[in-house]
């Protein structure tokens, strides 16, 4: 039998039991939510710290970026590459074009732009290439078949003829040599000065390019012509020859031949990329530098192209290599070599043998 106080003291010691667990259970309670709160604070702290390293790194790029300006990057190399495409298509484009107006398709948008340019279409523009010193030679082609004057824009307006001496510019910019050509262009009208070209002999191929790419720009004209200044013209049997070429939109009209590649640097025909035609060492076909015709398409490819089209030693060689991978008709005319002009059959004689 228990007394009373027995029975007292296990009732006090069961209240405390169950006061120390409800204790526990909120000391526990407590721990967690701390616990939770530190891995809270871990974890936006880290994510904090992960968005500040972004940042740093890519203010870092930017300025790394803007201090080397003359990097090319991977857009604008596509850019690039995808002008050079879009410009060989522009090309073909354009010898499409001049082949539909060849076979008298024209089109309603370019009809004013063509007025603007010319009441009508030109035969030929012919371009003298000259240099300092040759005066003597300009007077002589003055005198014998080249009009001065009024005479000039005759030819042109009646004939459809455009006729010019073609020079640089001196290695002295604005020299007593610009002075003279200059002064002698005041006086007769009658010259293409190409500003951006020095004048040297070893720049005549980049002179003849710079040439075409000028007179197809300012004239609209079915051929466009290149002679020597030592060459007499007859401008209506020239005129005759090309005529007879109309139907041929990519032409190339001359006195073709080959001829020796020369390797040594001492010789006066030296070609410094000898090497690059073959252990045969000869000049591929291409028309005589003294006298020879391209028509529009020719000449408009080779404006389109200019930043690409490579130049030899010579500047008959040069325009030759430009058609050599185009479907461009070569017409072999007699009437413009060398051997023909004595015989009254030509188109043309050297003023070499005049003097």
């Amino acid at each position: 039998m228990r007394s009373r106080g027995s029975g007292t003291r296990l009732a006090a010691a069961g209240g405390t039991s169950s006061s120390g667990s409800a204790f526990m259970s909120r000391i526990s309670a407590l721990l967690l939510a701390m616990f939770a709160t530190m891995a809270t604070i871990y974890v936006a702290s880290r994510l904090w710290q992960d968005a500040e390293n972004r940042l740093h790194l890519i203010e870092e790029f930017e300025r790394r970026n803007s201090q080397v300006k003359s990097a090319i990057s991977v857009d604008d190399t596509l850019k690039i590459i995808s002008c050079g495409e879009q410009r060989k298509k522009l090309a073909a484009v354009e010898m499409d074009l001049a082949a539909a107006r060849q076979a008298g398709f024209v089109s309603k948008h370019s009809v004013k732009k063509e007025d603007d340019r010319s009441k009508k279409k030109l035969l030929a523009v012919i371009g003298i290439i000259t240099t300092f010193g040759r005066k003597k030679n300009r007077d002589a082609i003055r005198k014998a078949w080249m009009p001065t004057g009024a005479a000039l824009k005759k030819l042109e307006d009646e004939k459809g003829i455009v006729v010019r001496f073609v020079i640089g510019r001196s290695s002295n910019g604005g020299d007593s040599l610009d002075r003279e050509i200059d002064r002698e262009n005041v006086q007769t009208n009658d010259f293409i000065v190409l500003d951006g070209q020095v004048e040297a002999i070893e720049e005549a191929p980049k002179k003849t390019k710079l040439f075409f790419i000028n007179a197809v720009e300012h004239w609209n004209a079915e051929f466009y012509v290149r002679v020597n200044d030592d060459v007499f013209v007859n401008i209506d049997a020239l005129g005759a020859t090309l005529s007879t070429h109309l139907d041929k939109p990519q032409v190339y009209i001359g006195c073709m031949k080959s001829g020796k590649v020369f390797s040594e640097p001492n010789h006066k025909w030296y070609e410094p990329d000898w090497w690059k035609f073959g252990d045969g060492k000869s000049y591929f076909r291409h028309a005589s530098g003294k006298i020879y015709a391209i028509s529009q398409a020719l000449a408009q490819f080779i404006s389109i192209n200019r930043s690409i089209l490579r130049t030899f030693a010579h500047d008959d060689v040069s325009t030759g290599s430009w058609f050599i991978g185009l479907d461009a008709k070569h017409i072999d005319e007699g009437k413009f070599c060398c051997s023909s002009w004595s015989t009254g059959m030509s188109l043309s004689f050297s003023l070499s043998h005049t003097q």
